[in-house]
């Protein structure tokens, strides 16, 4: 019986976060700039997160950015030692699929070895083509250096996002209708 009833409270628990995603709606972004700084700042908002003992996010800029808008570096510890890793991170706020003509014409892996980094991290509004997540692909598995080569599609990035806590200044700043709309939804959190 036990089992029974914490597998249906579980059943609500995903049926709701399925809901909440859906109601992330990137339509309160106003536009690709605003993009790239909620990117950012939701990689500052992960510090204390994780065993992230610090973040340090170099924001974006405006103008030509050679294939980085975000460089982000996360200092980890394990109980014993700790130890930096550090993100190249593209935004793209575009209402079509990414095309990898649509990337900077830089050399990926270079781009990560220009910053020390250990991999390049494609946040998306919405989705790639086959051809950018092939690419990726096979950036990932012929890499001699083991980089990291990942896309955030819009959906994906939204799944990060209900993670946070209701009350993040994140979603207050970002996503305010978001926010209003999980507040007058955490009584069915509590109850389940």
């Amino acid at each position: 019986m036990a089992k029974s009833g914490l597998h249906k409270r579980a059943k609500k628990s995903y049926q709701l976060a399925t809901r909440l995603k859906r109601v992330v709606d990137f339509s309160e972004i106003a536009d690709g700039l605003h993009f790239e700084n909620l990117v950012a700042d939701y990689f500052k908002e992960m510090k204390d997160a994780k065993n992230i003992i610090e973040v340090d996010v170099k924001p974006p800029s405006e103008g030509s950015d050679g294939g980085r808008d975000i460089l982000v570096s996360f200092r980890f510890t394990d109980s014993i030692q700790s130890f930096v890793r550090r993100w190249v991170v593209q935004c793209k706020f575009w209402k079509n699929s990414v095309s990898p003509s649509n990337l900077s014409s830089a050399n990926i892996p270079t781009l990560i070895h220009q910053y020390n980094a250990n991999g390049y991290l494609l946040v998306c509004k919405n989705n790639v083509t086959s051809g950018v997540a092939t690419m990726f692909e096979k950036l990932e598995q012929n890499c001699f250096m083991h980089y990291g080569y990942v896309i955030w599609n819009g959906e994906a990035f939204k799944s990060q996002l209900v993670t946070l806590r209701s009350d993040s200044p994140l979603l207050k700043k970002y996503f305010p209708a978001y926010q209003k709309f999980v507040k007058s939804q955490e009584w069915r959190l509590r109850k389940s």
